[in-house]
C-alpha cells in the first residue's frame, strides 16, 4: 500500500509539477529581463548626461604655434565645400600642411585657411591657376603677372609656409630656400595674422577673412 502511494505520488509530480515549473520560470525569466533593461536604460541615462564635450581652443590669432585640426578633417573641409577635387589630392595636401608647417614652427591651422582663402577651396578661378601649385597668390599682382609657380604641390605649400615665416619671424628657415620672394619681406615685421592685411593683400579685410575660414573650420572639426 505504501508503495502504491508513493508511486502515484511521483507520478503525479512527473505529470504535473514540470509543466507548472517551465511555465513559472519562464514567466520569471520575463520580468527579470524588463526589470534588468529598465534598470540599465535608468543607470546608463544620467551617465550618458554627464559626459561633457571637450572645450574647443581659441581661434589662433598669430602665425607662429601649433595647429591642432588633423589633416583627415581639413581633407573633408574641403571636400565638402569642393565635391569635385580628387579625394586623394585633399588628403596629401591637408598633410604637407601639417608637415611643412611643423618643420618650420608655423600654426599649420593659419597657412590652411589662408590657402582656402586665396583659391578658393582650390577651386583657383583667377589669375592663379592650380597647375602653378602656387596656394597663396606668391608674387600674384595682376594681369601679365599671374605668380610663381612651383614643380610640385608639396614645395608650393613650402614657400607659403616659408614666406609666412617671413612676416612671423626673424629666425633661420629650417629647410632651403624655395621661395624666391623670402627676402623681400622685413623679417619678423608682422607676428600676428593681423598683420597680414594690407601687406601680404591689399585687402584692409585679408586677416578678418582668415579668421572667417578658421573660424568655419573649427565649428568643422569641433562640431560647435
Amino acid at each position: 500500500m505504501k508503495n502504491l502511494q508513493k508511486k502515484t505520488e511521483t507520478n503525479i509530480m512527473k505529470h504535473y509539477m514540470p509543466k507548472k515549473s517551465v511555465k513559472s520560470i519562464l514567466y520569471s525569466l520575463f520580468i527579470l529581463i524588463i526589470l534588468v533593461s529598465c534598470a540599465g536604460f535608468q543607470l546608463t541615462q544620467p551617465l550618458l548626461e554627464e559626459v561633457e564635450r571637450p572645450e574647443r581652443p581659441a581661434i589662433p590669432e598669430m602665425i607662429m604655434g601649433q595647429g591642432i585640426i588633423p589633416a583627415t578633417d581639413m581633407a573633408v573641409f574641403l571636400l565638402n565645400a569642393n565635391p569635385e577635387l580628387c579625394p586623394d589630392f585633399a588628403r596629401d595636401l591637408s598633410a604637407y600642411y601639417v608637415e611643412e608647417a611643423a618643420i618650420e614652427g608655423i600654426n599649420h591651422d593659419v597657412a590652411f585657411a589662408q590657402m582656402v582663402l586665396e583659391t578658393g577651396h582650390l577651386r583657383f578661378g583667377g589669375l592663379v591657376t592650380s597647375d602653378m601649385n602656387n596656394f597663396a597668390g606668391l608674387g600674384s599682382t595682376g594681369p601679365g603677372n599671374p605668380g610663381l609657380s612651383f614643380p610640385e604641390p608639396r614645395i608650393g605649400v613650402r614657400a607659403q609656409v616659408q614666406h609666412l615665416k617671413a612676416y612671423a619671424s626673424d629666425e633661420p628657415l629650417n629647410q632651403l630656400l624655395v621661395n624666391p620672394r623670402y627676402f623681400l619681406v622685413n623679417l619678423g615685421s608682422s607676428p600676428s595674422i593681423r598683420g597680414l592685411a594690407g601687406t601680404w593683400a591689399a585687402d584692409p579685410q585679408y586677416a578678418e577673412k582668415i579668421f572667417a575660414v578658421l573660424e568655419r573650420l573649427y565649428v568643422f572639426s569641433f562640431g560647435y
